[in-house]
């Protein structure tokens, strides 16, 4: 199937809302309501449509109907975590009851709104979704450096390192490699300049967040 871009993919940083239902008047009232408050929006009768779309890499949200044609609202979340594609979930239905609510919020879901409901509602739950999708992109990036920084460094050097996160010593650590103290320091003092870290504490922050542990 044909891709096509949703307003110019990737060329600007503006969040995007994404509507899935197949319901024409419900898809034209909710890109009413998001554009008179500026906000980008692109809507879709259903999943597949959703699925064959070019998307921009941007903090986005997707505000999606229970009941769709062929794929459901239900199947097409569990069908995006197997994809890994982690866009926010703002389900709306019709026909909602406790135990989908349930369901839908223990797969992640950010909220599950019952029709009708009101502007404020969901307006405040595509807020929260998007800064959710914001806080995980930025962390993401942040790995990524980090990522980079470490794989500049030795072998013996990211071995220090896990040590060093485990709360040892540089004598402590120097008896367990069987190196000298001092040549412990030197590589110390050389990990925490490629990596940027600024304090053992924040080299210890780096190294959980890279899940790097002693060998």
């Amino acid at each position: 199937m044909t891709q096509r871009s949703a307003k110019s993919a990737g060329a600007t940083d503006q969040p995007f809302v994404f509507v899935v239902d197949d319901d024409a008047s419900v898809r034209e009232g909710l890109a009413r309501l998001f554009r008179s408050l500026q906000l980008s929006v692109e809507v879709f009768a259903s999943a597949q449509e959703f699925l064959a779309t070019e998307r921009p890499d941007v903090p986005s949200c997707l505000v999606l109907d229970v009941r769709l044609p062929g794929l459901s609202g239900f199947d097409f979340q569990t069908e995006l975590t197997k994809a890994d594609i982690r866009i926010p979930i703002i389900f709306i239905t019709g026909h909602g009851d406790i135990p989908m609510t349930v369901r839908a919020m223990k797969a992640g879901a950010v909220d599950f709104l019952a029709k009708p409901f009101r502007d404020q509602d969901l307006l405040d739950a595509v807020a929260t979704a998007i800064q959710r999708d914001r806080a995980r992109r930025e962390q993401e990036s942040a790995v990524a450096g980090l990522k980079m920084h470490f794989a500049t460094l030795t072998h013996r050097e990211r071995e220090i390192m896990a040590l060093v996160a485990t709360g040892l010593m540089s004598k402590q650590i120097a008896a367990r490699i069987e190196l000298s103290e001092i040549t412990v320091k030197v590589h110390r003092s050389h990990i925490m300049k490629k990596m940027g870290a600024r304090s053992v504490a924040d080299l210890v922050r780096m190294a959980e967040a890279l899940g790097v542990k002693p060998t």
